[in-house]
């Protein structure tokens, strides 16, 4: 019955967010430089209940914190969805700069990521690592209330309609073991660099290489979390020419040799 119930509930938040998506074209067309600010950091909006072993924190990250209607929309509807978490947000440089100040030993292996997603999926392991909380991808929303998602999970990671592995949801506890094999994980893609593209050396194959999906809780995209009903990759990227990875690692090596690093 409630499964049932959430995916009625997904449904109609699918249709509510597409017809706002379509809005969003004629908004921007009359506006085509209107842009809306995401906080670096935001309070929660209600202060009560029952904390779990996940901290109440919303990780996001993107490339610019000056986004179109679409990801502002959906950036709104994920803080109604969870208004006893607070919320923070990274650019680039913020990405780096954490994880010179709480992982410098990782800081050389990051800095050879070329793609601004790779460098995305690595930090969101070490944010979560070191402070704990929620991840999601900027175009991701919540589909169920949050905190009823996680429960008293320690750790929570989104199958995809394969039933397989993906990271643009993850929840968890700080000092989580799993989070560091990850970590190990990408480090070893990083220094052997005989993989090519994002997916497998920083992103979902990861996740589906070292993890065992009988060992850890997961939790159904349909039952969970949802990507790109309120955006797409035309209201992401419109400020960003090479667009989205999956067009950027056509051109451009995800890893720079070891002794040249590049920044993105």
């Amino acid at each position: 019955m409630k499964q049932t119930l959430i995916v009625a509930t997904s449904r109609l938040i699918k249709l509510v967010a597409n017809i706002t998506k379509v809005i969003s074209y004629p908004f921007h067309w009359v506006l085509p430089k209107m842009r809306f600010t995401l906080p670096e950091q935001a309070a929660p909006l209600l202060k009560d209940g029952k904390v779990g072993p996940i901290p109440r924190i919303i990780w996001q990250t993107n490339f610019t914190n000056r986004v179109t209607l679409p990801v502002y929309l959906n950036y709104l509807f994920n803080r109604l969805m969870a208004p006893r978490f607070e919320y923070r947000f990274m650019i680039t440089e913020a990405r780096r700069k954490f994880i010179g100040e709480y992982y410098p030993e990782i800081l050389p292996h990051y800095e050879r990521l070329q793609i601004g997603a790779a460098q995305a999926d690595f930090w969101r392991l070490l944010v979560l690592h070191k402070h704990g909380g929620v991840y999601l991808d900027i175009d991701a929303h919540q589909i169920w209330p949050l905190s009823r998602v996680l429960g008293d999970h320690q750790e929570l990671y989104v199958t995809t309609r394969k039933g397989e592995l993906s990271n643009y949801f993850i929840a968890s506890a700080p000092g989580n073991p799993n989070l560091a094999r990850l970590i190990e994980r990408v480090v070893e893609n990083i220094q052997e660099n005989n993989k090519s593209n994002v997916f497998e050396i920083t992103g979902p194959g990861v996740f589906i290489e070292a993890l065992n999906l009988n060992n850890i809780p997961t939790v159904s995209y349909r039952h969970a979390v949802h990507q790109g009903s309120f955006t797409n990759e035309h209201f992401q990227y419109i400020d960003k020419p090479e667009g989205k990875w999956t067009r950027q690692q056509v051109s451009t090596r995800v890893l720079s040799d070891a002794e040249n690093p590049k920044q993105t």
